[in-house]
């Protein structure tokens, strides 16, 4: 078993730990490496090296240098898309196909956050007395505590780690005790890019870890990637210290069939915002909401492609989808499933673990499709996190977007329709931070990400994402040769 070490300063250290975790190959059931389960000693010393960069290498590079390394890294990390695919698939399950275009999207992602690098311009404020020369300044942060979940480390690492360092600011990393590997070989290759040691910094653990990260006095912000209730409760430890944070939260996300939609777009749609990645993933279009006239139709045809769904080892090309991520989860999925059956859901597909030849240990699941009862119904409400689909009918406008804000969360939601003018007034109603129209899970780096309600705060991607990660100054210089003086008397 292969055994893995912190990355700070530029180089793999050993942990101040005699205490370690094991990964697990969700796919075979078997061990995976072996990470130190690291201390807030162990943080202390990433953050200090990480803000010693911050105030010396990374600080004196010019902006453009800044944004040079940051394309750099991207190309390398393109180029080991294979190995940082392949690495995450032994840990988390997913498709070796998904997770290996993953790391080929750090390329424009980080290409188009390093040529934002020196864009960042101040502004000159107009001032009635004309003597008052008036401009801002903005700044970097310093460090910045990025916490990743497992379902897709290394983008999700990318999408919160780009616009950080492209506004100068220097970050550590705190990665999934699920999926650890990639943060490590991220590292390495962002040393090699150019970045100064210290720059991008790992810190492997489980909760204390990222706890103490929160916590740190010299972290200036957190970004968080996970569930509703641990995203909670960092914004208020990390709210006690006032300082920002961006989470990224789970979702109950809707996909919305009407009537006059195209019925093979929205099927594949569909099956691809809950199936592809098992449907572990924030975006998962986990509900289905679908016009009462097409409900029972579409209910079959979506059952009978995803009977026909392939599961097995992640690492084949033939494989379509992949077993969950780990037992807990696995546990957690069928528990809801049972629950929603037993609230009177119909079971139109799947909801039994898989059995894989040769792979009898591995965490699948088939892939579930039910018809709940109520709409407030907990499959309804909660997210699962898993490859369960919930089918519900809707009779009019209204009341689809009535379905689709009836949840806490606001993530993201999918509108099927040829009606363009029904489809752009239904992505006003909703209550969600991304809406697609006719197509479903589309990314961009300059297009920003993120929800609403119980699904977060903040915005990844876009340039807007960029100046969450600066503070703003404002400068007062007085150009005349009069004495400003309160306290003079003049007759």
């Amino acid at each position: 078993m292969a055994t893995a070490e912190n990355f700070i300063g530029g180089a793999r250290v050993a942990a101040g730990t005699s205490d370690w975790f094991e990964t697990l190959n969700p796919a075979t059931g078997q061990a995976g490496g072996r990470f130190p389960r690291s201390t807030a000693d162990d943080v202390d010393r990433a953050v200090a090296d990480s803000k010693r960069a911050f105030h010396t290498a990374w600080k004196t590079m010019s902006a453009s240098q800044r944004g040079r390394a940051i394309s750099r890294w991207g190309d390398l990390i393109a180029e080991h898309a294979e190995q940082v695919g392949r690495s995450e698939t032994l840990e988390n399950g997913k498709l070796l196909t998904e997770m290996r275009a993953q790391a080929n999207a750090a390329a424009p992602w980080l290409h188009y956050f390093g040529g934002l690098s020196d864009k960042i311009e101040g502004t000159v404020v107009p001032n009635e007395r004309p003597s008052i020369f008036n401009y801002t300044l903005r700044e970097p942060l310093g460090v910045i505590g990025v916490i990743v979940p497992w379902n897709s480390p290394t983008f999700i690492t990318i999408m919160s780690v780009a616009p950080a360092l492209a506004a100068g600011n220097t970050v550590v990393i705190k990665p999934s005790e699920v999926t650890p590997s990639s943060a490590l070989i991220l590292a390495e290759l962002a040393v090699k890019a150019g970045l100064p040691a210290g720059v991008v910094n790992v810190v492997c653990g489980d909760r204390a870890a990222g706890e103490a990260l929160v916590d740190h006095p010299d972290v200036r912000k957190i970004v968080f990637t996970g569930g509703e209730f641990g995203g909670a409760a960092v914004a208020s430890r990390a709210g006690q210290r006032l300082i920002n944070s961006t989470l990224e939260l789970g979702g109950k996300s809707a996909n919305i069939v009407f009537a006059d939609a195209s019925l093979p777009h929205a099927e594949s749609g569909l099956l691809a915002g809950i199936f592809a990645a098992a449907g572990q993933t924030c975006v998962a279009g986990s509900r289905a909401l679908v016009h009462r006239s097409l409900i029972d139709a579409f209910s079959e045809r979506l059952a009978r492609r995803s009977v026909g769904i392939r599961l097995g080892d992640p690492l084949l090309a033939t494989t379509q989808m992949g077993p969950v991520a780990t037992r807990g989860q696995l546990d957690k999925d069928m528990e809801m499933i049972a629950r929603a059956t037993g609230e009177g859901a119909i079971l139109v597909a799947g909801g039994e673990r898989a059995r894989i030849e040769g792979l009898e240990d591995g965490l699948f699941l088939q892939p579930t499709i039910l018809r709940p009862k109520n709409a407030t119904d907990f499959i309804m409400q909660e997210e699962v996190f898993g490859p369960v689909l919930s089918v519900f009918p809707f009779d009019d406008d209204e009341e689809a977007v009535a379905l689709a804000n009836g949840t806490r969360f606001g993530l993201a939601a999918g509108v099927w329709t040829r009606d363009f003018a029904r489809a752009h007034r239904m992505a006003r109603e909703i209550r969600a931070g991304t809406v697609w129209i006719n197509t479903y899970r589309a990314l961009a780096p300059a297009s920003p990400f993120g929800g609403v309600g119980a699904s977060g705060t903040g915005r990844q991607n876009g340039q807007e994402a960029v100046y969450q990660y600066l503070t703003t100054k404002s400068v007062w210089c007085e150009l005349g040769d009069d004495i400003q003086d309160p306290f003079v008397i003049r007759t």
